[in-house]
């Protein structure tokens, strides 16, 4: 498709918008959500820059807007108690409608591209219950191999007694033995750290250790696979789900949620 001029586009700011919305619902297959929403967002833009602006918005005006023009509008929102998350997507509505812009009209903005919206704050997980917890850990391994449910237990009891991610657990080395009263640990960005090793929890590690495979070599990762590979994150995860089913517990009981235990405790 060719691309019109700003004299071809339409002079108001509410037509443009109503172009847009036929874009999304003909060409972009866009669902009834997100065009009802991005409609939604666009109006209210529309609505905020005649106050703002002094004057009624044109498709002129949609070029000189500055960054502190987009963050107002933000601001204005998050007033009218909008959260980050449905700040985002008023910014999506924004950048996908000047994207358009661009591409149909040449009506060029570099303002809106840089213009960045609210961080969002990570949803932590429900710590599980310590009764629960105890219960994930007595039961590890029912109806597998020793040596698996041994495993299991020592990778569990990791997460809850000593607050270790699963890749900072399945990180550890034959090397690195034997465990005193922490471990060092290579955590993100390749820094290291000591985590206290609790009785329980290297006493669950020793028992592992007594009854894993023979190793083939020094640097060996201490938690193994069935087929004697590198445990991953993703075993331990199907591992946990199984013993949480076992047990009645709800889908809550997770990895993370029994490390995040370990900082509530």
């Amino acid at each position: 498709m060719a691309i019109a001029k700003m004299h071809d586009a339409p002079e108001s700011l509410n037509a443009l918008i109503g172009q847009f919305v036929r874009h999304m619902r003909a060409e972009k297959r866009a669902s009834a959500y997100t065009i009802r929403n991005y409609e939604a967002a666009l109006m209210r833009f529309s609505s905020f820059l005649t106050p703002h602006l002094g004057r009624p918005p044109t498709a002129a005006h949609l070029e000189t807007l500055e960054i502190r023009d987009f963050r107002a509008f933000l601001a204005n929102r998050r007033a009218e108690g909008l959260g980050p998350a449905s700040l985002k997507v008023e910014l999506s509505a924004l950048k996908g409608f000047f994207r358009f812009l661009s591409r149909r009209f040449a009506i060029e903005n570099d303002a809106i591209a840089a213009t960045r919206g609210p961080k969002l704050k990570e949803k932590l997980p429900r710590p599980i219950p310590a009764a629960a917890a105890e219960r994930l850990l007595d039961d590890a391994g029912e109806g597998v191999a020793p040596w698996i449910a041994a495993r299991d237990a020592a990778v569990f009891t990791l997460l809850y007694g000593a607050g270790l991610r699963i890749s900072e657990a399945l990180s550890l080395k034959l090397s690195d033995a034997p465990f005193g009263e922490a471990l060092r640990i290579r955590g993100k960005g390749g820094k290291t750290r000591l985590a206290p090793l609790l009785p329980a929890a290297r006493a669950a590690l020793d028992a592992y250790l007594s009854l894993r495979p023979p190793p083939k070599a020094a640097d060996e990762p201490v938690f193994l696979s069935v087929r004697g590979k590198p445990l991953s994150a993703r075993a331990v995860q199907r591992a946990m789900k199984r013993r949480a089913q076992a047990l009645g517990l709800d889908d809550s009981a997770t990895p993370h949620a029994l490390r995040h235990a370990f900082a509530t405790e």
